[in-house]
């Protein structure tokens, strides 16, 4: 579907403008187009191929989709896919692909699976017109720093989570087991963030060293922000994958904690029962000749005794904190 077909000039909007006037307006010197789909069919990705001329290569790509984040250049033009990361209301990640084609006179993105748009992208660049005489190098920049600068949002929420799972780990309100799915749903979320941003750390520094794409000069130091923040995202979901595998490594440790404190208040109470039970049994054998067998005192000396040690025995045990 289409979204936006504009044209600029000098930095400038010249219009909106038609799908057949595009290659008109390609042509001119100082004038680009910028074209935005949603959920692009076949059939209207072979009509902007013919159009501006892609690479059947990188349209192929586009028209799968499902690609690993990467930028290639095909000549004089770069195709870039990115991925977009969402969260939803049921706080589960919702994945979405943009595929951006970047030449000297056109840029065409191309949002699938994704909620959110560009529309604010364009605006950003329309009311900054001496930013967008660089052309589609900088239209460029502001899509992926747009991209790039969503997934904050989604890292603040996860490590929220984190927060949140590990208050639950100390304060022994929910199950151990629950506890430990939640920590690995959380690790999957990371590495699907870390799946986005990660392959893009690469890319991304090939636009602001070294050769440059063409359509990139005079933008690097927009990219090296890019970059920037790429690296600030990639450190803290590392940092944060860290911490969820303390909190497993304590989570499993607490459990351990409290199985050794069980085992310890049974092993006492079955001291508390092993002292009758063997003065018990020693009288219950039925040997004709054993001693104090028929003493008057007998049974009440033996359960004054069973009594007297089993209070000494709790007294001990409450001591030393097994009871």
């Amino acid at each position: 579907m289409l979204v936006n077909c504009v044209a600029y000039e000098d930095g400038r909007k010249l219009a909106d403008i038609a799908k057949e006037a595009i290659s008109e307006h390609v042509r001119r010197p100082d004038c680009f187009v910028w074209v935005a789909l949603h959920n692009a069919n076949d059939a209207e990705l072979a009509e902007m191929q013919e159009e501006f001329g892609l690479h059947e290569l990188a349209v192929e790509d586009a028209r799968h989709g499902h690609e690993r984040p990467k930028i290639e250049e095909y000549g004089a033009s770069v195709f870039a896919v990115l991925h977009t990361v969402e969260m939803t209301a049921e706080e589960e990640l919702r994945l979405g692909e943009v595929d951006i084609f970047v030449g000297a006179n056109y840029v065409l993105s191309v949002r699938n699976r994704s909620e959110q748009g560009f529309v604010g992208v364009r605006a950003r660049c329309e009311s900054e017109p001496h930013l967008l005489r660089h052309g589609a190098g900088y239209v460029f920049y502001a899509l992926m720093d747009t991209v790039v600068d969503r997934y904050f949002p989604v890292l603040d929420t996860l490590e929220t989570e984190l927060e949140r799972i590990e208050e639950q780990i100390f304060a022994g309100g929910d199950s151990a087991r629950a506890n430990i799915e939640a920590l690995y749903g959380l690790k999957q979320k990371l590495t699907t963030l870390k799946h986005a941003a990660g392959p893009l750390l690469e890319a991304v520094g090939k636009l602001h060293g070294g050769r440059v794409p063409y359509v990139c000069q005079g933008t690097q130091e927009y990219f090296r922000d890019v970059y920037d923040h790429l690296v600030r995202i990639n450190h803290s979901i590392d940092s944060i994958r860290d911490m969820v595998t303390t909190a497993l490594s304590v989570n499993l440790s607490l459990i351990a904690l409290q199985e050794n404190e069980t085992t310890k208040r049974l092993a006492a109470y079955a001291a508390l029962v092993a002292v009758p039970t063997m003065i018990a049994g020693v009288y219950g054998m039925n040997f004709e000749h054993m001693p104090e067998l028929r003493w008057y005192l007998g049974y009440p000396v033996a359960i004054a005794s069973m009594i007297a040690i089993d209070v000494y025995l709790f007294y001990r045990l409450r001591k030393a904190g097994w009871l």
